[in-house]
This record gives C-alpha cells, structure tokens and sequence, in this order.
C-alpha cells in the first residue's frame, strides 16, 4: 500500500509513518522543503506548497492520503495573530490536499482528514457521538467546522473521513508529557473542577483506528478518535498519580489557569465526554480501553 501523508512530522504523522513502514507500505510524506530530508526506507520526501511545487505528479499511485497538517495548538498564548495562523494552516493545507485529489488522474480510494472532537462544544454532562448535532460556537469548534468543509470538496472525488481526535496520550509529544512534570515534581493535582471530561485515547490506539479507517471501505463522515471510556479531570489526575507513584493533592484552579494560558485554558479547563460509536459498530478493537492500563504502558517506556 502506497500512503500520501500531510503533517507527516507531527507526533501522530510520525508513528503513522513508523507502522506503514514497519508493515511494508509506502509512506509519501509531504513537506515545504525535501532537499534537506534523510533518507529513510519506505519514506519519500514530495514538496508542496512552494511555488512551482507539482506533489500531484508523484503521488499518482497512492491508494490512501492522510491530511493532518496545522498549527500546534499547544505552541504558545492564543493571541489574534496565533489563532489566525492554527484556522489558516489547516483550510489553507486542506484546500491544497483537495486539489491535488482533483488533479489526481489515479485517485487515492480514500481521504483521511484531521479533525478535532472541539467540533462538540464542551459539556459537563451531555455525552456525543459522531451523530450529535450539537456544535461548538467557541474558537475550536468554528476552526474544526471550517477544517472539516474544506476537505469535504474531496467528497465527489473519493471516500472522506473526518477523523475527530480527542486528548491522544503520548508519554513523549502532546498535552500528555507537559502534564507529567509537575506530577513527577510532587505537585499534581485538578487541573481547573475536576468535573470536566477527558476523552482520551492511547497513540497506539490511534495509529490503528486510522489505518481500520484506510482498510475498512464502510468508513466514511465523521470518526471518533477517542477511547470508549472517558474520564472527569479529577479521575484522570489520580490515574496518572497513581501511575508515577505520586501525590494528588495541589489544585489549580481555572481562573488562574485562564489567566496564564488565556483562551487556550480550554483544552483543560473544559471538556466533552465523546465515544467512539462509528469504530466500535464497526467492529474496531482497542488496545486501550481504561485509562489505567494506557498510563501504565505509555509510562513504562
């Protein structure tokens, strides 16, 4: 299988590009600058979004494209320029996937579009799946419907799915290791109530749910990427204490966190309780169905 991927170095492009390769595929990783990539078998290098870059010419036998390309929401304050850059790097690097699947004479089956479980809104006690009508009118859920209608210009040229990722736990990269130092400093504790909801999923878990996504024809809309069994804050601090062999004890409460994170105190302040209906009727399996066991892998590495 010959796999196009956008965002490819992005913690969860990377362990994509690591299973393809461990399993004999071939990975196409888009980037601004090939000239300066290493070598790496199973992986070639195809520059795009530079003038006079034509990607569509060597992606021509791809079966799968996986866009997950944008801003890091987590690399720094969300100031009016910050936002403006997470909106437009994702409609902008979407609109350019899109086009290159038109331009396509051999298009891939299948569009595998990054999306964001912040298209819900927040909620401390309705639940969602990937059939709620319910959302979000704050920044994250407008960037992810904004996202989301860019890449449905695919739709009348290949299968679509929207995969909706929610907290994707990596003891290395993502929200997960930032999280860890002031555990392992004896100082965790609430993040904010303590009431909120995280739904969570492990990256293994993921890896595999995108490529059950590739493989799976029936797959197609949105796509919860999140782990059946979500978890309120305070659980989810005492699991990853107990993890580390730590206390639970120092509170921080939301208003300071908003203070110093500012808008984007929302990624832990607030939350969403959202299962992954679509992969489980689909007969998808976990790896990683309580939060417990996934620390307790993730954290042993």
């Amino acid at each position: 299988m010959k796999v196009a991927i956008a965002g490819g170095s992005g913690f969860i492009g990377r362990a994509i590009t690591k299973k393809l390769v461990e399993e004999g595929n071939d990975v196409y990783i888009l980037t601004r600058n090939a000239s300066n990539r290493e070598k790496e078998t199973g992986v070639t290098y195809v520059e795009w979004l530079r003038e006079g870059a034509k990607p569509e010419e060597k992606l021509e036998d791809v079966d799968a494209f996986v866009n997950l390309a944008g801003e890091n929401l987590n690399s720094g304050r969300w100031t009016s320029s910050k936002k403006e850059i997470i909106l437009q790097s994702r409609v902008e690097a979407t609109k350019e996937v899109v086009r290159i699947i038109h331009s396509m004479n051999k298009k891939p089956e299948v569009l595998i579009n990054g999306s964001a479980i912040g298209v819900y809104g927040t909620s401390t006690n309705e639940f969602f799946s990937e059939s709620s009508t319910s959302m979000g009118n704050d920044f994250l859920g407008n960037v992810v419907k904004k996202w989301e209608e860019e890449a449905s210009g695919a739709k009348d040229q290949v299968r679509v799915v929207f995969a909706r990722f929610g907290m994707v736990l990596d003891s290395n990269e993502g929200a997960l290791k930032k999280m860890l130092l002031p555990f392992r400093l004896f100082m965790g504790g609430n993040l904010g109530s303590g009431k909120q909801w995280m739904s969570w999923i492990h990256i293994n878990d993921v890896v595999r749910a995108i490529l059950f996504c590739i493989k799976n024809k029936d797959m197609e809309g949105p796509v919860n990427m999140t782990a059946p069994n979500p978890v309120r804050m305070q659980e989810f601090g005492k699991t990853l204490a107990s993890a580390l062999h730590r206390p639970y004890w120092a509170p921080v409460p939301g208003f300071l966190l908003k203070i110093v994170l500012g808008e984007m105190s929302i990624l832990v302040v607030e939350g969403q309780h959202v299962v992954p209906k679509v992969l489980m009727d689909n007969g998808f399996t976990f790896q990683f169905l309580e939060l417990q066991p996934a620390l307790d892998n993730l954290l042993e590495k």
